[in-house]
């Protein structure tokens, strides 16, 4: 049975547990687990040195918090000290090893915590499906009888391995989704912090002006202690959360339903409901700069794909892109033709979007949608037909880049199941820097559905 970072911290800290015993029980549950696809890069030497350090403090009484001893998965875009930084990618398996940790790879081995790897991701963080055609790709555990369907990307081990219960949290980005869209197809709670709210150092990019982390864990309460130490600050602290009777929100009528599978719809409406019901103020409004959002793209092309060409230019129109899943250098090369006017028309629009949406969401309303149009699909036909790979990547995709174009920060939250019992997610979202007040209220919506 999966357990969570406080579950797990309560044990450690009174002894019941020892953090060395946690260590050798996380990395036998990796070692026998039969997806071999989840972790790309296992840290047991490190994990072992880290847990034993932790069992001399709390053993010595000199525990540092709350997240001493709890392990802690890396998606393979965080510098690790002394190895290459693959982000999902064979040609950089070559690469210079990092001569120290990302930052907030730092912060938390400062708090505590234990790395036990890295996980898989979609090349280069450039997918929302989680399909990679080096390391493979990270089997859902949620998959009825053993049908493969998608893990959800870019961070698709960090899902995986949170769901299968090998770790109780894994730290993704997130673009365009891709730590939200993984939560969601994996039944998981999945935390997308405002952009720039953790230090970026040591972190491989996609998108400077889009990218944003965050963790990918059992619960809210979780996501909210890892936040606090991924920020250097003090992790443990219970949230304060408001009753739900207390709590506003608003679901955009625009694009969010479009094309929705009808099961995803009704479980979404039967939380709303039950919301309703105990006391929730909860309106319907239509949004209609998100149309333009996708108005814009479509006219200047996408921010994503413009930053990422000028990224990767030199691999895209290099002998590197042979070594290259097909279907990345196809969607990278589509920022070649993107001029710098038609980049910094789509900065100064966003500028505008930006300031518009928030002076129109009155002060504590937050945002409630479906996180995803669909459940997790079947991996076979994506890969059999790349034109379905690119529509489905456009769709999974859709709902959740709306929040990192306007910079919100965003947390999906299980909400139950629907078509072919695979998970459904719902999506709480507030303007940029709303952080605690969006992670408070997400906890109230959890523990309610959770009952």
């Amino acid at each position: 049975m999966s357990r969570s970072i406080a579950q797990l911290s309560a044990l450690l800290q009174s002894g019941a547990l020892d953090a060395v015993d946690l260590f050798e029980e996380t990395f036998a549950k990796i070692e026998a687990h039969s997806d071999k696809a989840i972790f790309t890069v296992l840290l047991k030497d490190r994990a072992r040195s880290e847990a034993e350090a932790s069992r001399r403090r709390i053993r010595d009484g000199r525990s540092l918090g709350a997240l001493d001893g709890v392990p802690v998965a890396w998606k393979d875009l965080f510098d690790i000290e002394s190895f290459p930084t693959t982000a999902g990618s064979r040609v950089l398996k070559t690469s210079e090893p990092a001569g120290r940790d990302a930052a907030v790879v730092r912060a938390l081995a400062s708090a505590g915590m234990v790395s036990v790897g890295r996980v898989n991701m979609s090349e280069f963080a450039f997918s929302g499906l989680g399909i990679n055609s080096h390391y493979g790709t990270p089997r859902n555990p949620a998959s009825p009888g053993g049908e493969h369907r998608i893990p959800g990307g870019s961070s698709s081990g960090s899902g995986v391995a949170v769901a299968a219960g090998l770790v109780p949290v894994s730290i993704g980005t997130d673009t365009g989704g891709s730590v939200r869209i993984p939560a969601a197809f994996n039944g998981i709670v999945g935390y997308k912090a405002t952009r720039g709210r953790y230090s970026m150092d040591g972190v491989f990019p996609l998108s400077r002006s889009l990218d944003s982390l965050g963790p990918l864990c059992h619960t809210v309460q979780d996501a909210a202690w890892v936040d606090a130490a991924m920020r250097g600050l003090p992790a443990g602290m219970a949230l304060q959360p408001p009753a739900i009777r207390d709590l506003s929100f608003i679901i955009p009528e625009t694009v969010f339903f479009d094309d929705a599978q009808s099961e995803v719809v009704e479980v979404f409406e039967l939380a709303v409901e039950r919301l309703a019901k105990a006391g929730a103020q909860i309106r319907r409004e239509a949004f209609p700069d998100f149309s333009a959002i996708f108005d814009l793209m479509a006219k200047n092309g996408a921010l994503v794909t413009a930053e990422a060409f000028v990224l990767h230019r030199e691999r895209i129109l290099g002998a590197a892109a042979a070594d290259m899943d097909p279907r990345v250098v196809k969607r990278t090369l589509l920022g070649e033709k993107i001029t710098l006017a038609n980049y910094m028309e789509t900065l100064a629009e966003r500028d505008r979007m930006i300031a518009a949406f928030e002076a129109r969401l009155e002060p504590g309303a937050f945002l409630l949608s479906p996180t995803l149009p669909h459940v997790a699909p079947a991996i076979q036909p994506l890969l059999e037909d790349e034109d379905l790979f690119f529509q489905m990547n456009g769709k999974t995709l859709r709902n959740t880049l709306i929040g990192n174009f306007l910079n919100w920060c965003g947390v999906s939250i299980p909400c139950s199941t629907g078509a072919v019992a695979m998970p459904v997610g719902l999506l709480i979202s507030g303007p940029g820097g709303s952080d605690g007040n969006v992670l408070a209220v997400s906890h109230s919506v959890q523990v309610f559905l959770d009952k």
